[in-house]
């Protein structure tokens, strides 16, 4: 017998018709259903949760229970191996192999008791409600009653030394890791990924000033970086003025390893939502930015508008783009697995195969060479992206660069930029991970794990 299937009746214990209308059952319902499909499908968290076009439960809901299943979600997911042993630890015998709803429903208690300040009596009784009203799991209801109340019990002591113990990743992403970076490096990497990722600005000026004003500090690279916002970042103060635009400090690297591009006329390909873009301008170059996606290119010149600069925007499939002549600098920050991406996408291990890893290196591989055709003999191409895994970085550009004729590789120097030379590799190209830029507090610690690489168009 299950623990819990016999222990005393739960105060939740409604008729199904009243159940439905309690407070807070909503949302957890919903987040029960987009662990579903996040964990079961491999949909991804950001598209459920988009507020135009995610799922249709999460957008029935009103603005604070949409941030309340954002963050049960986000917590579910950064810490989903955590919970499963913990759940595992208080059953008698295991899951159902196909007690899919089940679990989901046990997931999302779990992380609000283990981890969020909602009081346990609420996830408990609320979980319980919804197991008994859904007619897959309504048999398990004392279970999950007792599973929880267990849970409740038992977190101050079994929570630490169950996160001591384990590694929040699915296996093949952990191996992954360790395959390419080391053990220790690996697991630096997945400690930093329990923690939710600091915000970071660009600014076009002063930094300094701009720190105090927002409440952050100055990193090495010139980024802003602030651990909690005190508002969301339309509210945030001198928003309307432009003088600043969220990008993690890796992602606003690749742009300046093209060196002063004043007066040059330079293509961001994959462009939106325009971080870079916005670089570019700000640095004086003469800018084409094309992306594929008209609804992203939307929110490029949102971004671009807000900010006062001006660019050419085209939205075009990259591989059939035709500029009137060729360009004297390309980024190309290629569409990839956004397994750099972890601290603020934590579905991404959960999400991402080793074959869509496989897939996207082979789109970025035709995309490069397209940037390379599009650069003039003598200009510059740097190509980027934000997966940790090699297979989308080190181990394509090896290969890029020995299929391909009239292109080499320009190592990146050492002082070229601010602040990049501990991301600079032996072979010239740049590596970021989040275990990178320790800054002795975790939650400022770290950054998008981003490879990036700078060739020439030789002719």
């Amino acid at each position: 017998m299950r623990r819990g299937s016999h222990s005393r009746k739960p105060s939740s214990g409604k008729p199904r018709e009243e159940g439905e209308q309690r407070p807070g059952l909503a949302a957890r319902k919903t987040a029960a259903r987009l662990l579903s499909a996040i964990i079961d499908t491999h949909t991804s968290l950001d598209g459920l949760t988009d507020a135009e076009g995610g799922h249709p439960q999460y957008r029935a809901l009103d603005v604070r229970d949409r941030a309340l299943v954002r963050a049960i979600l986000t917590t579910a997911l950064r810490f989903r191996v955590t919970i499963s042993r913990l759940i595992e630890r208080e059953l008698d015998r295991p899951l159902p192999s196909n007690a899919h709803a089940l679990s989901h429903i046990l997931h999302v208690a779990a992380a609000q008791i283990l981890f969020l300040d909602i009081p346990d009596s609420a996830a408990v009784d609320l979980a319980v409600s919804h197991a008994k009203g859904d007619p897959r799991t309504a048999r398990f209801g004392g279970m999950v009653n007792g599973v929880l109340r267990a849970l409740v019990r038992a977190k101050a002591t079994a929570l630490p030394e169950t996160l001591a113990a384990t590694e929040d990743a699915p296996d093949g992403f952990r191996e992954r890791l360790v395959a390419a970076y080391g053990k220790e490096k690996a697991a630096a990497m997945l400690a930093a990924h329990r923690v939710e990722a600091p915000t970071d600005f660009t600014v076009r000026a002063d930094p300094e000033k701009w720190a105090v004003r927002l409440g952050g500090i100055v990193l090495s690279t010139g980024s802003v970086r602030v651990e909690r916002l005190a508002a969301p970042v339309p509210e945030l103060p001198f928003y309307g003025e432009g003088a600043w635009w969220v990008q993690d400090a890796a992602a606003a690297l690749p742009a300046r390893l093209l060196g002063d591009v004043a007066g040059e006329r330079v293509a961001d390909l994959c462009a939106a939502p325009g971080g870079k873009t916005a670089q570019l301008v700000s640095a004086g170059a003469r800018v084409t930015a094309v992306d594929i996606s008209a609804n992203r290119v939307k929110r490029l010149a949102v971004n671009l508008a807000r900010l006062g600069l001006e660019a050419e925007i085209v939205v075009a499939d990259l591989m059939k783009y035709e500029p009137a002549q060729p360009f004297d600098a390309v980024l190309l920050d290629a569409p990839c697995s956004s397994t750099g991406t972890v601290r603020r996408h934590p579905d991404v291990p959960w999400t991402k195969t080793p074959d869509d890893i496989e897939k996207l290196a082979e789109v970025q591989f035709r995309l490069l060479g397209r940037a390379v055709e599009l650069v003039r003999p003598g200009g510059r191409v740097v190509f980027s992206n934000c997966s940790l895994d090699p297979a989308e970085g080190e181990v394509l550009l090896e290969r890029f660069l020995a299929a391909t004729e009239g292109v080499r590789l320009d190592p990146i120097r050492h002082g070229e930029a601010a602040g990049i030379d501990p991301f600079i590799t032996a072979s010239g190209t740049l590596r970021t991970t989040p275990a990178d830029l320790d800054l002795k507090t975790p939650a400022l610690s770290g950054m998008d794990g981003f490879f990036a690489a700078r060739l020439v168009r030789l002719a």
